[in-house]
């Protein structure tokens, strides 16, 4: 499990856009704006989306789970978290997740669609006063 930096966790903590990156089937990026969630018990960054969006296809192409990036910036400040991307259908999983969700931006509507993308970050990058 991966733990933040102080710097890092407060930074994931406010709130900030982020864009998310996925590979499409033919290599290329597809880049979204996207809100995340940080949860630092697991070192998972969750996103809710819906089932049918192309980052929750990108995630689970070929039925095996794909890596992705998050890049959170605010002015000069920045941080990238990378892992393996899954999709979650699971409803404890999607409730913890917009609960999460309402802390940080706002609450969401009711999406029967909607799934959780769960990155499990394994790498970090940030702005040199955030790293270790």
């Amino acid at each position: 499990m991966f733990h933040l930096t102080p710097e890092q966790l407060v930074f994931v903590t406010e709130r900030h856009l982020a864009t998310l990156t996925t590979l499409r089937s033919d290599g290329t990026p597809h880049v979204v704006p996207v809100a995340f969630t940080w949860d630092p018990e697991q070192g998972v960054a969750r996103i809710t989306t819906k089932k049918t969006s192309v980052k929750a296809r990108n995630a689970m192409r070929d039925g095996a789970p794909q890596r992705a990036a998050l890049c959170q910036v605010d002015g000069g400040r920045w941080m990238t978290l990378e892992g393996v991307i899954t999709l979650s259908e699971d409803r404890a999983e999607i409730d913890d997740a917009v609960a999460r969700y309402a802390r940080r931006y706002r609450q969401l509507g009711e999406n029967p669609q909607r799934v959780v993308l769960r990155v499990t970050v394994d790498r970090v990058m940030s702005s040199a006063y955030m790293s270790r």
